[in-house]
């Protein structure tokens, strides 16, 4: 059975600048059995009905602005795979879960970045799911939990976001008061997550300290995927932290296995 991930994307530049996570990503797919397909939670695709992409060929979404030109030419021509895409809509219809097959939706950052360095061939199908940031995080769980028995058939699910995801800190990135209440926060939910403490997580935004901070309201979809993956895991409950490193001194380059 394969486990599941959370994977920072952070900047859209891991793709193509080289960094200790860059490094790092390029380690994790070799670290696990090949999958048969990929299942990839995005921060980047908000919705309030669920959403399954269900294409062949997916498009490359270039959805940031200001970076360098090679950015914008980075191609990950993964096929997508609709059959799956249509199981795991089943599946959740069958807990009373609305979902919808999108089949023009094509891979957004969040996707694509990260599996540019995981699994470089793009010889993998992909699917795309949404998230919805404003649901409970207790129904964010239960989409991964209807999902979670397609590890046992070689499917991979990553929940693509970041645990500590604010902008605007990063002019504050030299502050060591700051530093100190991102990286309490960060420990706080690496603890609970190792207890499997899913009362405390699900109400994070209360019981964590500097929960604001860290992840303030319009910064939750990057959160949230955690969630998802989670879930997929729900069986197993259990948890490694794979890799972690700071983005601009105040934003996390987290990988968590569960699994």
């Amino acid at each position: 059975m394969l486990p599941a991930w959370f994977v920072a994307h952070g900047s859209p530049m891991v793709a193509i600048e080289e960094s200790e996570y860059a490094a790092f990503l390029e380690t994790l797919g070799r670290s696990i059995p090949r999958p048969r397909a990929i299942v990839v939670f995005s921060a980047h695709w908000e919705s309030a009905v669920q959403q399954v992409s269900g294409v062949v060929d997916p498009t490359m979404i270039y959805d940031f602005g200001g970076f360098p030109e090679p950015l914008y030419r980075v191609q990950y021509k993964a096929k997508g795979d609709p059959a799956l895409a249509e199981e795991i809509a089943n599946r959740l219809r069958a807990r009373d879960i609305p979902v919808n097959v999108d089949t023009a939706r094509g891979l957004d950052h969040g996707v694509w970045t990260i599996l540019h360095r995981i699994y470089p061939q793009a010889d993998i199908p992909v699917i795309a799911m949404s998230v919805n940031p404003n649901a409970t995080p207790e129904s964010q769980y239960a989409i991964g939990q209807a999902l979670a028995s397609l590890r046992q058939e070689d499917v991979l699910f990553i929940g693509s976001g970041v645990t500590v995801h604010n902008f605007q800190l990063i002019p504050h990135r030299n502050n060591p008061e700051v530093r100190a209440m991102t990286a309490a926060f960060e420990v706080w939910v690496e603890e609970k997550l190792a207890a499997w403490d899913v009362n405390a997580l699900f109400a994070y935004e209360k019981e964590a300290p500097n929960a604001e901070l860290a992840v303030p309201t319009n910064g939750k979809e990057h959160f949230v995927p955690l969630f998802y993956a989670m879930g997929t895991a729900d069986d197993a409950r259990s948890v490694k932290t794979l890799h972690r490193s700071w983005l601009f001194g105040v934003m996390t380059n987290t990988v968590y296995q569960f699994g």
